[in-house]
């Protein structure tokens, strides 16, 4: 089996230097496969994702229950209590598969990895984001599979198909999302040498402006409009309130604001990266 951190990598070079004919996606989209077939050789990184959220998920359904019972509502700020826990399903199947790109990408940068890696036949910002795609989609799946068969058991069935199929697209852009916030933040190492005071704000602001501890539907007027103008409420609140309400003037909204956020930070993204490079070049010749 060839090793987990270099069969992309190897995979690459392999495509670039025999068929370099093939299309940038082509070889990108080898990197992902072989992303995915690596993860499949390590079961138990899997087996503790898939703890993780059922731990979560056991919690939750105990503390909102408590929650409705006090409240003597069967609806809260529209949601009843088997939405509110499939929501909460859907928002830890998110966050739980997310690869934190950003300590990958400041690793490189302080150990002068990334020196090397850039002269690879590959966009080193693109090639991050096909490992991580590789992580996270059969994470998600594992996740979303488990916590389902709990939910499911503890509140009822999930929302109708189309709640998936919808949530699905949600989650694909919420992921390009996030993986434009985190290599921000991984190529600000190169100014700012240690970001893990950056990555421990973002994790923060997600865990509450991006709706994943209580859905940003119970915020006061005032905070749910400023959660919802801002990009974390898109990676989290976004697909797993649609997913309870698969509507296409939902699903609408959800995807003009992560297009709004993607087409900012892309750019900013694409800016600094270049910079970055130029930055490089400079300082180590």
């Amino acid at each position: 089996m060839t090793d987990g951190s270099r069969g992309p990598q190897i995979l690459a070079d392999d495509i670039a230097a025999q068929r370099p004919h093939l299309a940038a996606v082509t070889k990108y989209w080898a990197v992902l496969r072989m992303q995915l077939q690596n993860n499949l050789a390590y079961p138990l990184d899997l087996l503790g994702r898939t703890i993780s959220i059922l731990l979560f998920l056991w919690i939750f359904v105990n503390l909102w229950r408590v929650t409705y019972s006090a409240a003597g509502e069967d609806v809260i700020a529209g949601l009843s209590l088997r939405d509110t826990l499939w929501y909460l399903m859907m928002a830890e199947a998110v966050i739980l598969s997310k690869t934190d790109l950003s300590r990958i990408i400041s690793e490189a940068v302080k150990d002068g990895s990334i020196a090397y890696l850039l002269n690879k036949p590959f966009n080193f910002i693109v090639y991050q984001f096909a490992t991580g795609l590789g992580d996270s989609v059969l994470a998600f799946v594992v996740n979303a599979a488990a916590g389902s068969a709990l939910i499911w058991w503890l509140v009822g069935p999930p929302p109708p198909v189309q709640g998936w199929l919808l949530a699905s697209v949600a989650v694909l852009l919420a992921w390009f999302l996030d993986f434009c916030i985190a290599s921000l933040i991984g190529l600000s190492a190169f100014v700012a040498e240690e970001v893990s005071a950056f990555r421990w704000v973002y994790q923060k602001l997600v865990f509450i402006l991006g709706g994943l501890l209580i859905p940003i539907d119970f915020f006061p007027d005032w905070l749910q409009a400023i959660a919802l103008r801002l990009p974390f409420a898109w990676t989290i609140y976004g697909p797993a309130r649609l997913f309870v309400d698969p509507t296409w003037a939902r699903f609408g909204e959800v995807v003009l604001m992560q297009g709004i956020w993607l087409g900012i930070l892309g750019v900013g993204l694409v800016f600094f990266y270049r910079k970055m490079v130029g930055y490089l070049t400079i300082n180590g010749g």
